[in-house]
């Protein structure tokens, strides 16, 4: 009764219960319970940089120093206290919604969730990251970074909310922020590259130095991201090769054999064209009159700039991307993947059966049409055999690598008639909130085959050497019954086959 009564005195008060309050390096946060699951504390919008404005915009994040006490309740917070909070995201410019043929009825819902079409208040003031735990102490934690072509991206939107794993598995599940097109990723000679990049970074080293707060075990953080996410934790392992600071990485549909990268040439150019539109010049060091611009003038400019030569119809090179710099960056990861030179970091990787799926709808919207064959060699280059590539090179040094290859097509996720196992959508059965995404329920099918995944990727952030062998997974063998058919034919199991299946039709990646 006593406890009752306690409780009840605390919500009367307004006072968050203890078990919501942490004190972490930024001082002290206040968090609450994640609505709609059990025993989920949620705590949103923490800054783990200073904001990059004024004369840190465009610079290398720098680490947040302020120390005060934080209500952790909206997802990026800008200052003003709580009444001033506001959903924050990154700056980038959405994609314009399509009137795609034969589309389903959640379509709208679907990819506006997955791509940040959304009506969220936009800010440079945005590094921030969000955590989804349960109080018991020493768990594993699964940084999750957003892909969109290092163009678009949000960890607003109920796609990458972390509460139903959190609550179905005995994790500690984050999202990052970080920054994207030319805010991320400018390419501005003589400066520092990649931002966002290094945004991710700070971020982990952020989670690794609070993580005990959150109830985390900071020696078993693993990273995952999918598409530009997952390519960018690829990058990490060859940027952080002495201090990676994780234990685990997994990538959906992505790693750095899959999209080209900007020179430094190339990046020079687009950053040059901006500056010219923005009226600041085209030669020489125009960063002040850049800084002087406001956030509305630099997203308006950098939508006048087309894509470079020789971009795929199926998928357009983005202008601001990573960049070569020789240090986040690299320009030959064939030569270093084959010489093994990358952290030896267990790795979970793969996609899904039919990438296009997805990529078919921003084609269709820009006019341009491909064949199935042109859609199959697209699957095959970009995603098929760009992680048949890396999982091969990893195996061969003795890295732990699993790889998989996810085929559910579920009705409350579909597309299109046709849309299948498409790019993005095997990340439901991770965050698992279909349901709230596409507002029609699960198939008992659906959600059998969910928790199995989410048992999955759980185990292996637990264990990254041993975790998956427990279920009987067997490490990737470019020779043996090794990859993993997850959902084939909608059934909720994993089975394992020959990769040859796939990868007989790939280019010799070592010629």
């Amino acid at each position: 009764m006593k406890a009752l009564l306690c409780l009840a005195a605390f919500v009367l008060s307004g006072l968050a219960l203890p078990e919501f309050i942490v004190n972490t390096t930024n001082g002290r946060i206040t968090g609450h319970s994640a609505s709609g699951v059990l025993r989920v504390r949620e705590f949103l919008g923490i800054p783990y940089a200073s904001p990059p404005v004024g004369d840190l915009r465009f610079s290398a994040p720098k680490r947040y120093v302020e120390k005060k006490q934080f209500e952790a309740s909206k997802f990026v917070s800008l200052p003003g206290g709580s009444s001033g909070l506001l959903d924050i995201d990154c700056l980038f410019t959405p994609s314009a919604s399509v009137d795609f043929p034969n589309k389903t009825p959640q379509f709208a819902q679907v990819v506006a969730a997955f791509t940040g079409q959304n009506e969220n208040v936009q800010s440079e003031d945005c590094l921030s990251l969000n955590i989804w735990s349960n109080s018991k102490p020493k768990k594993p934690i699964l940084v999750f970074f957003y892909g969109g072509r290092y163009t678009t991206g949000d960890t607003n939107t109920p796609f990458y909310n972390g509460k139903y794993f959190a609550e179905a598995q005995d994790v500690v599940v984050v999202t990052v922020n970080y920054r994207i097109n030319i805010f991320g990723f400018p390419g501005a000679p003589g400066e520092t590259q990649n931002l966002g990049l290094l945004d991710q970074r700070l971020a982990v080293e952020w989670v690794h130095d609070n993580a005990k707060a959150f109830g985390g075990d900071p020696n078993r953080i693993t990273i995952f991201g999918q598409s530009a996410g997952g390519a960018a934790l690829d990058f990490w392992s060859y940027s952080w090769t002495k201090d990676p600071i994780v234990a685990g990485m997994i990538s959906h549909s992505g790693t750095a054999f899959s999209f080209p990268v900007n020179s430094e040439e190339l990046a020079a150019r687009h950053w040059y064209n901006a500056t010219s539109f923005l009226g600041c010049g085209s030669s020489g060091d125009l960063m002040s009159c850049m800084r002087s611009k406001s956030a509305d003038e630099i997203k308006e400019a950098i939508t006048k700039i087309p894509p470079p030569p020789g971009s795929s119809v199926a998928r357009s090179q983005p202008v601001f991307q990573p960049t070569v710099d020789d240090s986040v960056v690299f320009a030959d990861y064939t030569t270093l993947s084959a010489e093994g030179k990358f952290a030896p970091i267990p790795y979970l990787l793969g996609h899904t059966d039919n990438e296009a799926g997805f990529y078919n709808i921003s084609a269709f919207a820009k006019g341009n049409i491909l064949t199935e064959q042109e859609w199959q060699e697209f699957n095959r280059d970009v995603f098929s055999c760009s992680i048949r590539q890396t999982a091969t090179d990893r195996a061969r040094h003795g890295v732990p690598v699993w790889r998989y290859r996810y085929h559910a097509d579920w009705e409350n996720t579909r597309l299109y008639p046709t849309s299948r196992a498409y790019h993005g959508v095997d990340l439901h059965m991770i965050f698992g909130a279909s349901g709230d995404v596409s507002g029609l329920l699960e198939a008992p099918e659906q959600t059998v085959l969910k928790k199995t995944m989410q048992e999955a990727w759980a185990r292996f952030a637990a264990d990254p050497k041993e975790g998956l062998k427990g279920l009987g997974w067997p490490t990737f063998d470019p020779s043996g019954k090794t990859l993993l058919q997850i959902g084939l034919d909608n059934k909720p199991t994993v089975s394992f086959i020959d990769p040859g299946v796939y990868d007989d039709a790939c280019l010799d990646v070592t010629s």
